[in-house]
């Protein structure tokens, strides 16, 4: 769709609610204003200190109008984009709605990180109830959705009151495996192809980890929680993970962690003694990732395992003891159905895992789905899939915990991660909540930097892929002073 901003500047907001709305199309803006085809001219009106939006929407050949309430404008430049963005979200959602003739679950809400205003709300003194008002009438969220988004809220309030100022947490990529899954849009190489990167990769990496314990060291602060990521980190053999793990542990002050997990997403990557050596290390949460239990699914996504595997793997994670078990599941995969989809949820929980990650796919241009052009079940399936996955699992004594949303996913709907009592996984609340700073070593990786008092975040990106990582360690020496400099500067 063609979007004209008529009279100012506020591409992203537009942007994204047209990404949210109409999740399966391609959006871009243009300079003229159009006159055919699907179209949306969003203008932005000045009255005196008000504002407001009007949308014009054409959609096969029909027009639809939205416009947002009038209010002030805000007395600084950072409140008038605040409330000019908003405008235009608004309106563009209201001219959508009579399009569409129903409103999307998520109503007019953008971005990846929803549970941020109810939160915002809460630290401001409304209450539950209150917070759930907004939701619904300023941002005509679903009863469902403000449910699921008040109770990850609350979760996060949790962990808010807990929180240090000189907390931080590590993440560890390892962007290789086994196989490359047609979904998966993610920084990873199969070893196939790139094996013979992995040795001078482990190198680089321990050499970036060894230079942040020493200015994690100089400056006191707590590690909260390591998460070792991928790719698949388990694709390593047993000697490498083993010795990667040792050396985070002689590395880093475990004292004050609360979790350390490893993805060990695909069985035909984790034998027995690779699970143990996982335990030994000091990990307390394994990754245990089959997106589907349907055999033929996982063969066309270039999966070389079975579900019979993935119960033979939980079996042997619980006879080795000590690690809580996450599971991941996606909807919306080619080829599935909803009633493939509730089985795979019924064999998942047959399993009792402590986590269930109940993804929505999204196409990103970097999978080989975007590619292909798979057919894919339709956006009504997909939230029935949703739908029921919640019921279900939350039935079954699971309770909501992290969530978000990703731009192009099915249904514009979102992915949720479920917790049995006493099992929430602490880093994905630290990431998703930015309750503090995430060093994040290897390639691809995002360091975000996050000042104590919260007030203040910045990113450092890692080379993207491992023959670039491999040779950058004068990026990275720029990267472990500016660390530094960020970190110190709010002791």
């Amino acid at each position: 769709m063609k979007l004209y901003l008529d009279g100012h500047g506020f591409i992203y907001p537009a942007q994204q609610i047209a990404i949210c709305v109409f999740p399966d199309e391609r959006h871009e803006t243009v300079e003229k204003k159009p006159d055919d085809g699907d179209y949306a001219v969003i203008s932005l009106v000045h009255e005196g200190d008000n504002i407001y939006s009007e949308c014009e929407l054409s959609r096969n050949g029909e027009v639809y109008f939205g416009k947002s309430p009038t209010e002030n404008r805000g007395e600084n430049p950072l409140e008038y984009a605040r409330h000019a963005g908003r405008a235009v979200r608004t309106a563009f959602y209201k001219a959508a709605v009579e399009f569409l003739g129903k409103n999307p679950p998520w109503g007019a809400v953008t971005g990846i990180r929803p549970a941020k205003i109810p939160l915002k709300l809460f630290e401001k003194g409304l209450s539950e109830r209150e917070t759930d008002g907004v939701l619904e009438n300023e941002y005509f969220v679903s009863a469902k959705k403000r449910a699921l988004l008040i109770d990850v809220a609350r979760c996060g309030l949790r962990f808010e009151a807990e929180r240090e100022p000189n907390d931080f947490s590590l993440y560890i990529g390892i962007p290789f495996c086994a196989t490359r899954c047609e979904y998966c849009s993610f920084v990873s190489h199969s070893i196939e192809k790139a094996g013979h990167l992995i040795g001078p990769y482990l190198d680089m990496l321990k050499y970036e980890l060894s230079m942040y314990s020493k200015i994690i060291s100089k400056l006191s602060m707590r590690l909260k929680s390591i998460y070792i990521g991928g790719g698949t980190p388990t694709v390593l053999q047993n000697k490498q993970l083993d010795d990667l793990m040792g050396f985070v542990s002689e590395s880093f002050d475990f004292s004050d962690i609360v979790e350390y997990t490893v993805e060990a997403g695909r069985p035909d990557t984790a034998d027995i003694e690779k699970i143990l050596t996982i335990k030994n290390r000091g990990a307390t949460r394994i990754s245990i990732n089959p997106q589907t239990m349907d055999d033929g699914i996982l063969a066309a996504q270039g999966r070389n395992h079975t579900s019979a595997d993935i119960i033979r793997m939980t079996e042997n994670v619980r006879e080795t003891g000590g690690l809580a078990v996450n599971m991941d599941l996606i909807a919306g995969l080619p080829g599935d159905t909803v009633l493939g989809f509730k089985r795979s949820i019924n064999k998942v929980l047959d399993l009792n895992p402590e986590n269930i990650t109940v993804h929505t796919l999204s196409i990103k241009k970097g999978s080989n789905l975007k590619a292909t052009g798979a057919p894919l079940p339709n956006g009504e399936d997909v939230s029935e899939m949703v739908d029921y996955a919640a019921e279900r699992i939350t039935n079954a004594g699971y309770k909501p915990y992290y969530l978000y949303r990703q731009k192009y996913i099915s249904g514009n709907l979102e992915n949720t991660g479920y917790a049995m009592p006493g099992h929430v996984s602490a880093y994905n609340i630290y990431i998703m909540n930015e309750l503090h700073t995430i060093i994040s070593a290897g390639a691809g990786g995002v360091t975000k930097l996050v000042s104590r008092d919260k007030s203040r975040i910045e990113r450092l990106f890692n080379s993207k892929y491992p023959y670039e990582y491999n040779n950058s360690r004068d990026k990275l020496i720029g990267h472990f002073e500016k660390t530094e400099e960020f970190l110190r500067s709010f002791l």
